[in-house]
């Protein structure tokens, strides 16, 4: 288990690296940057005053050079003008539009996306694992229509949509805000075990709202996968020789059918981050999906790349912990990977 435990940690070191080029690409692609767009708007309207402020601004953080040398500067493996360090430094770099560097603006939001994405993980494969289970040993069965018509409902109704829903109907019946993720005591404040508290009271609505989705498809992918399995002839020959229903179902059938489920952990998580961008703004949740919108839109390149960055880095550790987990399930798929290394 270490030996594919290391060589899955080896094989995301090339992932990251290019990651990080196509995420560097992908923020250089509109033409421009945040302080040329400052420079020819001041040019145009006459003003020469901050003009020489922005030139020594972009010769100090190197974005008057190549693309390649501008990658390798952010990412920390060339050293930048006067010093100036990258990522693999611990320097996320500078936001010109906040005019603070990136960690100052991200630190909070960081630490909420986390919290949040890991709480709506949790909620779908706690609310999905039981209810495919039932679905699939009880097909055609009133409960089975209930949640198979219930997922329909929950792949269909866009996520933003729910959110709009739960506010406006929550406000109208009980008065509430179901908006941010803290009291609003608690905003621009260090964090504090009240502060604490008052993010897990405000979780419930954001988790539902983001999960609905991803718990409607998980339901519906355990089902399929598992009555794929219960039709099978191991089955019918275990049945045959006694082995209880339960027995029968934990020993083999289940264990086969939560490959794909499990393997769902990687591609979950893109999702819940791409989804939650309209989710937070539309229920004001002090996530990095406003940040990364607003520095998009303004090119604000260091902070919008960090995030996407993140984002990624997200991503890949999801993949990393579903493939430790398939390989602590089913021995096969760490054994052909020790093999082939």
């Amino acid at each position: 288990m270490l030996r594919y435990l290391a060589y899955r940690l080896l094989v995301m070191v090339p992932t990251l690296i290019a990651v990080s080029a196509l995420t560097f690409i992908i923020i250089q692609l509109p033409p421009g940057d945040y302080l040329s767009n400052q420079i020819i708007e001041l040019r145009s309207s006459g003003q020469a005053t901050g003009l020489a402020r922005l030139e020594f601004l972009r010769k100090e953080f190197a974005l008057d050079r190549s693309w390649v040398e501008q990658y390798l500067i952010w990412v920390g493996l060339w050293s930048g003008p006067q010093g100036f360090s990258g990522l693999l430094q611990g320097n996320w770099g500078w936001s010109f539009e906040f005019e603070k560097p990136v960690a100052d603006i991200v630190g909070d939001s960081l630490i909420l996306t986390i919290v949040l994405n890991a709480a709506t993980v949790m909620f779908v494969y706690i609310v999905a694992f039981p209810i495919g289970i039932y679905s699939a040993t009880r097909q055609y069965s009133w409960g089975d229509y209930g949640f198979t018509f219930v997922g329909y409902l929950g792949l269909a109704i866009p996520n933003f949509l729910l959110g709009l829903i739960l506010l406006y109907y929550f406000n109208k019946w009980f008065g509430l805000s179901v908006g941010g993720l803290m009291d609003d005591e608690y905003i621009n404040e260090p964090w504090s075990f009240g502060k604490f508290i008052s993010v897990l009271a405000h979780l419930a609505i954001p988790v539902i709202v983001i999960g609905t989705a991803g718990t409607a498809a998980m339901i519906r992918r355990l089902r399929a996968n598992l009555l794929d399995e219960l039709q099978k002839q191991y089955v019918t020959t275990a049945r045959s020789k006694g082995l209880s229903e339960r027995r029968l179902l934990l020993k083999y059938p289940l264990r086969m059918a939560l490959n794909p489920f499990i393997a769902d952990i990687g591609n979950l998580l893109p999702q819940l981050i791409s989804g939650s961008v309209i989710i937070s703004v539309v229920l004001n949740l002090p996530t990095v999906g406003p940040l990364l919108l607003d520095s998009l839109s303004s090119q604000d390149q260091f902070l919008s790349g960090f995030i996407l960055l993140f984002a990624a880095v997200m991503t890949v550790a999801g993949m990393l912990v579903s493939d430790i987990l398939l390989a602590v399930l089913d021995p096969r798929i760490r054994l052909g990977a020790e093999a082939k290394s």
